[in-house]
C-alpha cells in the first residue's frame, strides 16, 4: 500500500464493513458486493474492480495461505514425538505444496480443512492433527477469511494504482461526510 500510494486511513474505512461481514460469516463471497461496492466508491474504476476481486476470490487468499501454513507446521511439530524430526527441506516442500493447493480453496467456512488434511495425507503426517484444529477452527476461520477479503481489497487498489486509473480525489475524500457515498 506504501508503494502503491494507498491512504491507510480511507483504505481501512473503505473495507471495515466487508472485513466485519467477512469475519463474522467466515465466507468471503458474503463481503464480495460490499466489497466491490467500496472499492468502487473509494475510487477504483468498475473494470478493475470487476476483474481482479473475483479473480483475487480464486487466487489471492493470503489468510488461507497463512493458516495453512501454520496448521501443517503445527501438526508436524506435534507429531514429532511419534515420527520423528520433519527436516527443514520437507517443511518447505510442504508450505509451497500448501501456496498451490490453497489457491483453489472455496470461500465457504471451514474449507481449508479439505486442504489441510489432504497435505497431511500426502506428508504422512497424523490426522488427528486436524482434529486437534478443528476446536479452534471456527475462530481462526473468522480471521483467515476477514485476511482474505483484505487483501483482496488491498490488490484491487494496488492494480489499479499500477493501471494509473486510481481515482486519487475520490480516494482522498473517502468517508468524509457522505462524500464516500457519492458514487
Amino acid at each position: 500500500m506504501i508503494i502503491a500510494r494507498v491512504p491507510v486511513k480511507q483504505f481501512l474505512r473503505a473495507v471495515r464493513e466487508p472485513f466485519a461481514i467477512a469475519f463474522a460469516t467466515t465466507s468471503s463471497e458474503s463481503a464480495l458486493p460490499k466489497a466491490m461496492e467500496n472499492m468502487e466508491r473509494l475510487g477504483v474504476p468498475r473494470r478493475i474492480v470487476g476483474f481482479v476481486m473475483p479473480t483475487g476470490y480464486s487466487f489471492n487468499l493470503d489468510g488461507t495461505t497463512l493458516y495453512l501454513a501454520m496448521a501443517s507446521v503445527f501438526v508436524a511439530q506435534a507429531a514429532e514425538p511419534t515420527i520423528g524430526h520433519m527436516s527443514f527441506g520437507r517443511q518447505i516442500v510442504m508450505m509451497l505444496t500448501l501456496m498451490i493447493t490453497s489457491k483453489g480453496v472455496a470461500g465457504v467456512p471451514r474449507a481449508a480443512l479439505v486442504v489441510l488434511t489432504a497435505t497431511l495425507v500426502q506428508f504422512r503426517l497424523p490426522l488427528e492433527g486436524a482434529a486437534i484444529l478443528l476446536g479452534i477452527d471456527q475462530i481462526m476461520d473468522m480471521g483467515r477469511t476477514a485476511v482474505n477479503v483484505m487483501g483482496n481489497c488491498i490488490a484491487t487498489a494496488v492494480v489499479a494504482r499500477w493501471e494509473g486509473v486510481l481515482d486519487d480525489e475520490r480516494m482522498r475524500s473517502f468517508g468524509d461526510d457522505g462524500a464516500s457515498r457519492a458514487a
